[in-house]
């Protein structure tokens, strides 16, 4: 999965300058990501990703501008079409950020600016001696962070610490823990750059997998899979 990550670094760094340059219409938006962005995305998959996905990003169902305006209207499709056009869409929505001009999603969630729901929760330095840091929550659909309050569940909004559960492994992963909710039994990984200031929180959970195969096997269900479906 680290692997494939750093092939599509390859593949958003120079797509999300030129996103900056081209500065794409929102009705335009998922014409520009298909035509400008997938091609690239498909030949780092084949070169980078497994063997299956690799062989199965070569002949996707439907026609690339299709999956990418579904994503970007936060609808549901296969699983081989939502990770090109997330893939794909990334650098180009984090680069424009609010220009981008997404729809509101369907069953909107948290995020304040699409309505997307939340990948990660991420905790950094608050930078004063006093303060508690604040906890951000990342969005799955358009990479924005938003602030949450750090006691309330981030699927359902449920505050007590009664349905709450933390699990974590200090001393192989001591950066990374999950944070579940037994009213909703839904999680989300938390990275804390307060422990790990170099700390990236998307790539900190991807290497969250076995906190992820732990809480899967109590019965619970991520709020939001990242990149790779996990």
């Amino acid at each position: 999965m680290l692997r494939l990550y750093v092939a599509l670094l390859d593949v958003h760094e120079p797509a999300a300058r030129a996103a900056l340059a081209a500065r794409p219409a929102p009705d335009a938006l998922a014409d520009y990501i298909a035509a400008r962005v997938i091609p690239a995305v498909v030949a780092a998959t084949v070169a980078a990703g497994p063997v299956a996905l690799a062989r199965a990003v070569r002949e996707p169902l439907g026609p690339p501008g299709a999956a990418v305006a579904a994503w970007l209207a936060g609808e549901p499709q296969p699983p081989v079409e939502e990770y090109l056009a997330r893939a794909a869409s990334v650098p180009v929505l984090e680069s424009l950020g609010p220009v981008a001009a997404l729809p509101r999603a369907r069953g909107a969630g948290g995020c304040p600016r699409c309505g997307g729901s939340p990948q990660l929760s991420y905790l950094a330095e608050s930078g004063e001696l006093l303060l508690t840091a604040p906890r951000q929550l990342m969005c799955a659909r358009c990479g924005g962070f938003w602030i949450h309050d750090r006691l309330s569940c981030a699927g359902c909004g449920e505050r007590s610490s009664a349905t709450r559960s933390i699990f974590s492994d200090d001393e192989r992963l001591p950066a990374l823990s999950v944070d579940a909710c037994e009213g909703c039994r839904r999680y989300l990984i938390t990275v804390d750059g307060r422990k790990d200031p170099a700390a990236v929180p998307v790539v900190d959970e991807l290497a969250a997998l076995p906190l992820d195969l732990y809480a899967r096997e109590r019965g619970f269900t991520k709020i939001a899979p990242n990149l790779m479906g996990i």
